[in-house]
């Protein structure tokens, strides 16, 4: 019997790196996990099929979370089909580097879109599923960049700095309803960077200035995130936990 038997989770973002990695550590610890992604659905399948291929229970859902249309329809088959959900994790973001008074607000809101407002869509919709049940746990993923201050992703710290204020926000406003809210604030992490998210900022993915001389693995941020979705985390919320190997101390 795994600790989560018995849990529904969504994962969005969960196609690959630490999304994928969130999807397989709480599935590994017996959640049903939902897989979603915003239009590769061989990623998102892929992974599902990684977890029933380990004995577990998963299904991929395509959605986009900046669509709130696509977000109930999401929601919706999860209540119908997996009789609720029990915990959230707001991974899904894009990450795009361009000086600021280059930047349009084009750029600006395509970004708060996913990241910020996605996460604001999900919860609103998934938060009723998480009441009926009793309760649950959203975790969301923000980045060492909101707190060290990154030249050329302006848009990107905004959002996560939102995010994190989100996260404070519901974990007081749904405290009583036994539901907690908590952020993941990787630091330099060993993944693969899509084209459009650039090279890893020098002022974050220097080894020499990161106390532990080295990236975290996609398994170690997933690590935490089980621990906040879990009984482990139950008199954990509002915070924002940083895994950086010492390259920011919060």
């Amino acid at each position: 019997m795994g600790v989560l038997d018995g849990k529904v989770a969504l994962v969005t973002g969960a196609g690959r790196n630490i999304g994928r990695a969130i999807a397989l550590a709480l599935a590994r610890d017996g959640a049903t996990v939902v897989v979603n992604g915003r239009s590769d659905a061989a990623a998102v399948d892929a992974v599902a099929q990684e977890i029933h291929a380990m004995g577990g229970r998963a299904e991929s859902m395509l959605a986009d979370v900046a669509d709130p249309a696509a977000v109930a329809r999401m929601t919706e088959a999860i209540g119908a089909r997996l009789g609720g959900l029990d915990i959230l994790v707001s991974n899904a973001g894009l990450r795009r580097q361009t000086p600021f008074l280059q930047m349009s607000l084009e750029e600006w809101r395509e970004i708060l879109s996913v990241a910020l407002d996605g996460a604001f869509i999900l919860c609103r919709a998934a938060v009723p599923l998480m009441v009926a049940r009793g309760g649950g746990a959203i975790v969301a993923l923000s980045g060492i960049s909101t707190h060290v201050g990154t030249p050329n992703r302006a848009h990107v710290s905004a959002s996560k700095a939102g995010l994190e204020g989100l996260m404070r926000a519901l974990a007081v406003e749904l405290a009583p309803q036994g539901i907690r809210a908590n952020c993941v604030a990787p630091g330099a992490v060993d993944t693969a960077r899509g084209a459009s998210a650039g090279a890893m900022p020098v002022t974050i993915g220097r080894e020499d200035g990161i106390p532990m001389r080295r990236k975290a693995s996609v398994e170690e941020i997933a690590a935490v995130v089980r621990m906040l979705a879990g009984p482990e985390g139950g008199y954990v919320t509002g915070q924002t936990i940083h895994v950086n190997g010492g390259a920011f101390l919060g």
